[in-house]
């Protein structure tokens, strides 16, 4: 491995947010790593999303922080910083988030002399975009992330295939043996916002028309009580159809089922991203945000969503945070079941 040109040993990165936003940094930060060999890198991110990052680099440390309680509030973050500095020797950060919280850990680290380089948010393309005022399309998230590291002075080559990418899958107990012929989709139907979400009965129907194809087996994608609850119904009334969220399970489980798909049919939501990061083709169905938000998944192609364009009121915002000004969520229930079941089978046909 050819050596690094930066004089950077150990460099703090942060993103503290939800597990797709975390997970998207994954396709940037480990060729970013593999390209740096010399230079130690130092995740800072939140205690759930640090347990993703799986078969990593060897220069790679990930540190999930309670900021909620442990370092909470402006005394907390900043015994954070204290913390880190003396524990790993930063030497750079670079800030993949550039919010409140990790706007205060870099002020202390700039303090102690230690430069700091930020995230362009593109706030003005992003207002322009749900102004509906012809704005530009959001630069696309991973470019972003990347761009932040080139300006520390750090190769960022790009490159990324998958998690074990010329390895064997990793075992998992709660995984089943694919049989020659048979085609498996996982089904992600949930996101954090209603704006986001295919509406659940008209998610059934396409796994009920899914499941009557022979060699279809669906593995429902989810967590949490209600969510448990309402994919049981769906895997109950179906053949072949498994509910992961009955099922106890971690990330290394899902990298091991999704390494074995075909397709991931998903929102967009965490889960799109997670397909990405073990090179699954994903088909979105996206509501009230749109790809032009700049979080596609990474390798994912707009050829592959399915999304309303006959709508001038999409995008409505950035993160689907914001209540319809319809009350309907056409730009979702708008989209027929038959369409999706189309666009699912076209494409996993397509790779066989």
């Amino acid at each position: 491995m050819a050596r690094s040109d930066s004089p950077l040993r150990n460099v703090l990165v942060m993103r503290l947010s939800a597990l797709g936003d975390v997970a998207m940094t994954i396709p940037v930060l480990y060729p970013v790593c593999k390209a740096n060999p010399d230079t130690r890198f130092v995740m800072l991110t939140k205690q759930w999303p640090a347990s993703m990052f799986h078969d990593r680099p060897d220069n790679l440390m990930v540190v999930g922080a309670d900021v909620k309680s442990e370092y909470k509030g402006l005394a907390g973050l900043m015994r954070l910083s204290k913390e880190l500095r003396r524990q790993y020797g930063i030497d750079a950060v670079v800030d993949l988030h550039n919010v409140l919280r990790t706007r205060v850990i870099g002020l202390c680290m700039k303090w102690h002399g230690i430069p700091v380089a930020h995230l362009d948010k593109q706030r003005s393309r992003r207002k322009a975009l749900v102004r509906h005022a012809g704005g530009k399309p959001v630069t696309p998230t991973h470019e972003r992330y990347a761009e932040v590291f080139g300006r520390m002075g750090l190769k960022a080559p790009g490159g990324f295939t998958r998690l074990y990418d010329g390895k064997p899958l990793p075992a998992s107990p709660v995984v089943l043996d694919k049989e020659p012929g048979q085609r498996w989709i996982a089904v992600s139907p949930f996101s954090a916002h209603q704006g986001k979400v295919y509406p659940l009965e008209q998610m059934a129907q396409v796994v009920a028309q899914l499941a009557k194809r022979d060699n279809y087996w669906i593995f429902l994608m989810g967590g949490g009580k209600a969510e448990k609850q309402a994919l049981r119904g769906i895997a109950r009334d179906n053949q072949h159809v498994i509910s992961m969220a009955e099922i106890k399970h971690g990330f290394i489980d899902e990298y091991a089922l999704l390494g074995k798909c075909d397709l991931m049919l998903t929102m967009d939501s965490a889960n799109m991203h997670l397909a990405s990061l073990m090179g699954l083709k994903a088909v979105t169905i996206w509501g009230a945000t749109a790809p032009a938000c700049g979080f596609q998944g990474y390798g994912q192609t707009t050829a592959d969503d399915i999304q309303r364009t006959d709508l001038d009121c999409r995008p409505c915002s950035i993160y689907g945070e914001r209540d319809c000004r319809y009350g309907d969520y056409r730009c979702m229930s708008g989209i027929s079941p038959d369409e999706v079941v189309r666009r699912v089978v076209e494409t996993v046909e397509a790779k066989h």
